[in-house]
């Protein structure tokens, strides 16, 4: 299921043909490790859940493409920042955070968050990675509404 979100959100216009993703998912999803063909009833089924949820729609012409909703692009940012595969290129990913009190949920939900995501807490609003998710991270921020009160810096020289 994240495999194809993380796809679609990576292809142009979140939009893919289905036959093309069914043989190479991994030209679609750059770096997932895929690089055979999907078995087509998993992919049926996945498919099929991925729609009642409302996280992807058909577009059908002359071939069946899948589309990412805009649900299912929010869908797709958290299952990138979930990802732990990749080797580490290097770079710190920090988060720095201010949140005032007024958006105390978004604050907590945003450290419970970091915690689930294998973030490690070097203070109480400063919480730092060496997953490649700078990206779906600010996207992720931008989503939840506190990106006046969220710095995300990435850095290769990070210590003392």
């Amino acid at each position: 299921t994240n495999l194809i979100l993380l796809a679609l959100e990576k292809s142009v216009d979140g939009a893919v043909r289905l036959l093309d993703f069914m043989y190479k998912p991994g030209y679609y999803a750059y770096g997932s490790g895929w690089d055979y063909p999907l078995n087509k009833a998993s992919l049926a089924k996945a498919l099929k859940r991925l729609r009642e949820s409302g996280f992807i729609d058909f577009i059908e012409e002359d071939e069946v493409v899948l589309k990412l909703t805009d649900k299912g692009r929010k869908r797709a940012v958290i299952a990138d920042l979930q990802n732990t595969e990749g080797a580490w290129d290097g770079k710190w990913r920090v988060v720095v955070f201010d949140i005032p009190e007024s958006k105390r949920l978004a604050r907590d939900l945003l450290r419970r968050n970091l915690k689930v995501w294998g973030f490690t807490q070097w203070q109480k609003s400063v919480w730092v990675t060496k997953k490649n998710c700078t990206k779906s991270l600010r996207q992720y921020v931008a989503n939840i509404g506190i990106e006046d009160w969220v710095m995300i810096i990435e850095s290769g020289n990070v210590g003392l």
